[in-house]
């Protein structure tokens, strides 16, 4: 019990339950992997842009209506297609891959939210200097 005081220092105020839990998921990197976001420095993701809110929701309704309203992830491949079909980035030839960037490369608004999607969830639209997106979180690394 000595060195599992010492390295749940950190959640001494919290029950131990909740954290153990994750402690053992993270695997003694409870403080980062605990969610994983936020912290990494890459990020791999696929977007879709439009400049008008409308057609953003329209692709946002074409991914509900196949995935998100089963509780389901949506395929890259089926995002990939939305994303070609919608999207006016010219990653949307890509299927709006924007592979790997890293933290600082992205205007505001868009990398919060690339940076803190969790890894095969897509975001809900949202707006940004270049218009309104949707992000499909695809990686992370440091």
């Amino acid at each position: 019990m000595g060195k599992d005081a010492k390295s749940g220092g950190k959640g001494k105020g919290k029950q131990a339950s909740g954290s153990d839990e994750v402690a053992s998921k993270g695997k003694g990197k409870a403080g980062k992997a605990a969610d994983g976001l936020g912290t990494c420095t890459y990020v791999k993701a696929r977007h879709v842009l439009c400049e008008k809110q409308g057609k953003i929701n329209e692709a946002y309704k074409k991914l509900q209506d196949g995935w998100l309203s089963n509780g389901d992830k949506v395929p890259p491949a089926e995002f990939a297609k939305i994303a070609a079909e919608y999207s006016e980035c010219p990653s949307g030839k890509k299927g709006g891959d924007l592979g790997w960037f890293p933290r600082g490369k992205m205007a505001g608004p868009f990398q919060d939210v690339a940076f803190n999607t969790p890894v095969g969830v897509t975001s809900a639209p949202f707006k940004s200097t270049h218009g309104y997106h949707i992000i499909l979180s695809e990686g992370r690394k440091n």
